[in-house]
């Protein structure tokens, strides 16, 4: 699984310099290379979601969704952004729930 990840990445990295390579189109390749790095941030960021399971998943399904977007508009020049940064939707979600219920970690170590 970690190898088709990174495979991924790689892919993805590919197909941004092939298509500025072709169109030598500075504006397209800043604003991929933004949307790519903010795409990993949301996975990264979307690790603290893992402790609620259908909430982690939810969060994998639109990574992939997310990633299907600059896919999108690396092809066919369509910037969806709220589908990009529909990750956002499941972080959230899971500050919300700590916010209302607390987290459940408060009892762990002794208090002094």
């Amino acid at each position: 699984m970690k190898a088709l990840i990174i495979l991924a990445i790689f892919a993805t990295l590919g197909i941004i310099f092939f298509q500025y390579y072709r169109s030598k189109n500075l504006k397209k390749l800043l604003i991929a290379f933004l949307t790519f790095g903010v795409i990993i941030a949301l996975a990264v960021m979307g690790n603290v979601t893992r402790q609620v399971m259908p909430l982690y998943l939810a969060h994998m399904i639109l990574m992939i969704v997310s990633w299907g977007g600059l896919i999108l508009y690396l092809v066919k020049d369509r910037y969806i952004g709220w589908v990009i940064f529909s990750p956002l939707v499941t972080i959230g979600l899971f500050l919300l729930m700590e916010w209302l219920t607390g987290s459940g970690h408060e009892g762990i170590l002794p208090a002094h």
